[in-house]
């Protein structure tokens, strides 16, 4: 088979009832016709799982290891070390190994310092912001001091070359850089094309993270404000693309993957849903976990395909490696599983049946076939009652919104469950995670 090309879009803070497609749509104030299109023409996922935020998400997706792993497990401010050590192995390093054109246009978030840019980590080139979206903020704020707070740019970089600040990251250029990224997306696609080169499209958008501002064109739109207006951009963009994927004759040769990074924003007035599912990132409750995937590839994937089978972040990861013909390394645990039979043979079972979940350095939960161990409880942001003496247990297909334990009466769970913890603590001791902050490897 030709290597197939691969467009990977990420969308930011993306709740999981946020889409028609998901049950939301009109109901949220923007329908999302060409996101609902894409559903119906492949795969919509029920039970695609993320981590906590958008650092450890990023990570788990580019390397296939739990964030705990690689010392990113949480947003930390201009300044301070951050990001992937330049010893993990990307997604895009093993697809350009094997002959790959690649590109990320939009959210990096892994590395804001010479040496951790995306065209330092197997990208040949790059567009859009090392770090975060609230930063467009900060020259807007009261008693801003640039000279102990860095000036937010969005930047560009090539393989091989210095990344460099193209113009200030400011609420104007928040406005505008969707439009920016996907018309960058465009002429890749274009580019290649051309040349016969098959390519990886990595495309992680900056809708819906607050300050959630929708471009020019799209204000007031929907008649329901910022927030919904920015819905309708984001799913006009993503349509921009499957136009171009069409207009370019590709569709058939071409994997298309739209999700999310995490759950819905909590901050009024940017405030989304998680549909039937409690809480929002930022904690270990279902509406952190579960986000929108759908996956579209004529000829290979089914259309109107539905599932509630666990698929987790990190499979992407092990999925498109093995896909564009890489192999996964060997030297470090990988945790992502490669899920070619279930998503592109349209087998009805995941290759997983569970995974574990931290928020920075806490175990805080556990997911195991329709089974959730919390071993700490923070339902709400800043709202928790710390480590519990006795788990909560809750089956998740009777009780979505996770309000009653019933760890009592079902302890034959913790057998399964806590052998899923001793693998995992076991291949720590055997394979030490990196510290949070570490230098590169000289």
């Amino acid at each position: 088979m030709t290597q197939p090309n691969i467009v990977l879009i990420v969308a930011d803070n993306l709740g999981w009832g946020e889409l028609g497609c998901y049950g939301g749509g009109a109901l949220r104030g923007a329908p999302t016709p060409r996101i609902d299109a894409l559903a119906e023409e492949g795969v919509l996922l029920q039970n695609f799982n993320v981590e906590s935020d958008c650092v450890p998400t990023r990570s788990a997706l580019m390397t296939g290891r739990h964030p705990i792993r690689t010392g990113s497990p949480q947003s930390v401010p201009p300044g301070l070390p951050q990001g992937l050590t330049r010893w993990e192995l990307t997604l895009a390093q093993l697809l350009s190994a094997k002959g790959y054109a690649t590109a990320h246009f939009g959210k990096w978030h892994l590395g804001d310092i010479e040496g951790r840019y995306p065209s330092d980590r197997g990208f040949d080139e790059w567009y859009g912001i090392p770090r975060t979206t609230d930063e467009s903020q900060f020259t807007s704020c009261v008693g801003y001091d640039s000279s102990v707070a860095d000036l937010p740019y969005i930047m560009e970089g090539k393989a091989g070359q210095r990344s460099k600040q193209v113009k200030l990251y400011d609420l104007e250029s928040r406005r505008t850089i969707d439009e920016e990224l996907v018309a960058k997306s465009s002429e890749f696609m274009n580019r290649h094309v051309q040349a016969k080169k098959p390519f990886f499209l990595y495309l992680p958008l900056v809708h819906l993270h607050f300050p959630t501002l929708p471009h020019r064109d799209f204000a007031g739109k929907t008649g329901n404000g910022d927030f919904a207006d920015s819905m309708a951009e984001m799913d006009h963009r993503v349509g921009q693309v499957v136009d171009e994927v069409s207009r370019l004759g590709i569709s058939d040769n071409t994997l298309f993957i739209f999700c999310s990074d995490n759950g819905p924003e909590f901050r009024a007035p940017f405030r989304g849903t998680a549909g039937p599912w409690r809480g929002t990132y930022h904690t270990a409750m279902e509406g952190s976990l579960r986000v929108p995937f759908i996956a579209r590839w004529p000829g290979r994937i089914d259309p109107g395909r539905i599932s509630n089978e666990i698929v987790h972040v990190t499979d992407i990861f092990t999925t498109l490696a093995k896909l564009g013909g890489a192999s996964i390394p060997t030297d470090r645990p990988i945790d992502g599983v490669d899920q070619a039979n279930f998503l592109f043979k349209n087998e009805s079972k995941s290759a997983r049946e569970g995974f574990i979940f931290y928020i920075k350095q806490e175990m805080r939960a556990l997911k195991w076939r329709d089974w959730k161990l919390h071993f700490y409880w923070e339902p709400e942001v800043n709202e928790g009652k710390g480590k519990l003496e006795s788990p909560y247990l809750f089956n998740l297909t009777r009780d979505p919104k996770e309000e009653t334990d019933i760890l009592v009466f079902n302890t034959w769970v913790l057998g399964p469950m806590m052998r899923m913890v001793k693998a995992f603590n076991d291949s720590v001791e055997s394979f030490p995670n990196v510290k949070p902050g570490a230098k590169d490897p000289k």
